[in-house]
């Protein structure tokens, strides 16, 4: 045979395309040359491909092997195509086991010079990619064969060697041996962990049944004072309302942001997909099945706008913000982060993805996350601390602030001040809701949010369109004053009087009402325009 196709997957972002790998052994100058715009990494896989080659008894270098990557104007990157242009080449030089079903198998993994197979990432999507292009079965790292289960409808073969993925016989130690033996070559995969790798029952990788991680999560109750911010969390988590919380250092902002990611409810199937995907894309292991919690990403001040939205000179990662999608994105001392950063978040928090834009390629993500900012009052973080001396001038507070953009913070529902506990306000405040109660209490006005969202794209208040909510769930003139006149003054835009009547109705479900009065909608402007600290 002179001519051998199999298939790997080039991923742009988490959409996955089957791609060709043709190997054409012909006449000419013993060399390898791979086609059809690969990057660097890809570029140098005839390297590793023909040392691991020689491995097993097919050695390449005695032939002129041609490796056409169809379609040919698709940008690959990686070296998750090594193990594909490995069989390919192998299978054009000899006749192998497994040919007859090279037709039918996608292969994905990253060849050691030893002939080793080892793991890459994005194995989720690059899977989920195969299936939906038609194929039944896949050959992947040992590493990675249970993350490549959670796609229902698959065979999933795990390999550890080329010597496996080629099904042909090697001299380990002076002796012949198996190729599906247990230690048949260097780091062979066990039989029972082949095993634990049966493909999930149902056509979508979410309907595996796969145990949830047993997780402890951080505890609302050990929150003492601030009830105002306590109340601005369960809000913030019953309709997904961006938060802004500023106060001087030590207050528990940090502490406020991590409880209310568990004051979240899991993930659904899809979701648990989307964020499984995320993480696997980003180098992330997943042993222990789909991504059901929330995810929770802090990242520093320092982080760029690539590293905030994602991007890269090469292949396209996710950045911060789309891996915190479907959870809470914390970003603490807020002000000091770049303008640039700020304002890339824009562009997410109205339409819930984030779209990288390079010259060889375009890669949408989702980002639909909860925003917490957290900020000091001022560069040094005493003013307005009883007791403290803030030796900031007011222009250099008034410039502190002013860090966070208009148009940014009109995108965030609720603005919270926190305050220092003094001794007496410790043992005079009430003790906060346990997680397990505000969870519950969360979990019951998403419910009664879900019912008001039934038939419509939308699964939370802080999600819904300012037209839709005003023309199918209109409310008395009497209700909005407070809203009416703010707006009529100027000291709201209209974007954010929709965000004040979405605020409203989350307000009203956690108060088990179907729709908010003066009051909830006086108190959303309230939470809306709080001047923090």
């Amino acid at each position: 045979m002179s001519v051998a196709t199999t298939r790997a997957v080039a991923l742009t972002g988490l959409v996955g395309t089957v791609v060709d790998v043709e190997a054409h052994a012909g006449a000419g100058l013993p060399a390898m040359v791979v086609i059809g715009m690969p990057d660097a990494a890809l570029s140098q896989a005839r390297f590793r491909v023909r040392s691991a080659a020689s491995r097993i008894g097919i050695p390449l270098s005695e032939r002129k092997m041609i490796v056409n990557l169809s379609p040919a104007a698709l940008p690959k990157h990686g070296s998750a195509f090594d193990l594909a242009i490995a069989i390919a080449c192998c299978a054009a030089l000899r006749p192998l086991p497994v040919a007859e079903a090279l037709a039918s198998t996608v292969y994905i993994g990253e060849l050691g010079l030893d002939g080793r197979v080892r793991s890459v990432p994005g194995v989720l999507p690059a899977v989920a990619a195969a299936r939906a292009a038609g194929f039944t079965r896949v050959v992947v790292p040992g590493e990675c064969a249970q993350e490549a289960a959670l796609v229902g409808g698959m065979e999933v073969q795990a390999v550890s060697s080329l010597a496996e993925a080629a099904g042909v016989e090697v001299e380990v130690e002076g002796r012949a041996s198996e190729p599906g033996a247990a230690a048949s070559t260097p780091g062979s995969a066990s039989a029972e962990a082949q095993a634990e790798i049966e493909p999930g029952p149902g056509p979508r990788g979410a309907d595996r049944a796969v145990p949830p991680v047993s997780e402890e999560l951080p505890e609302l109750a050990e929150v003492v004072g601030n009830e105002e911010a306590v109340e601005a969390l369960l809000i913030a988590a019953a309709g997904r309302h961006h938060l802004l919380m500023t106060g001087p250092p030590g207050v528990g902002k940090t502490m406020l942001a991590r409880r209310l990611a568990a004051l979240l409810p899991e993930l659904d199937d899809e979701a648990a997909l989307e964020a499984s995907a995320i993480r696997s894309l980003s180098g992330g292991a997943l042993r222990s099945g789909l991504v059901r919690r929330p995810p929770f990403e802090s990242p520093h001040h320092t982080a760029s706008a690539v590293a905030m939205i994602g991007g890269g000179s090469g292949i396209i990662r996710p950045g911060a913000a789309v891996r915190a999608s479907g959870g809470v994105l914390f970003l603490d001392e807020a002000p000091e982060f770049g303008p640039a950063v700020l304002d890339s978040l824009r562009q997410p928090l109205e339409e819930g993805v984030v779209t990288v834009s390079r010259a060889s390629a375009v890669a949408t993500f989702p980002a639909r996350f909860l925003l917490v900012l957290a900020a000091n009052p001022c560069p040094c973080g005493n003013y307005g601390v009883s007791g403290a001396d803030c030796a900031c001038a007011p222009l250099a507070r008034v410039r502190y602030l002013q860090r966070l953009s208009g148009p940014l913070l009109d995108r965030v529902d609720l603005r919270v001040g926190l305050q220092r506990v003094s001794s007496a306000q410790r043992r005079a405040s009430r003790s906060a809701p346990s997680t397990a109660q505000a969870r519950e209490r969360v979990a019951e006005a998403r419910a009664r949010a879900a019912q008001r969202l039934r038939g419509t794209p939308w699964r939370t208040m802080g999600d819904v369109s300012g037209p839709w909510l005003r023309a199918t769930h209109p409310l008395p003139a009497d209700a909005t004053t407070s809203a009416d006149q703010a707006l009529a003054a100027g000291r709201i835009s209209m974007r954010g009087y929709d965000r004040v009547l979405r605020l409203a109705f989350t307000l009203a479900d956690l108060q088990g009402r179907d729709a908010p009065g003066r009051a909830e909608v006086g108190r959303a402007l309230f939470l809306r325009r709080g001047i923090p600290g």
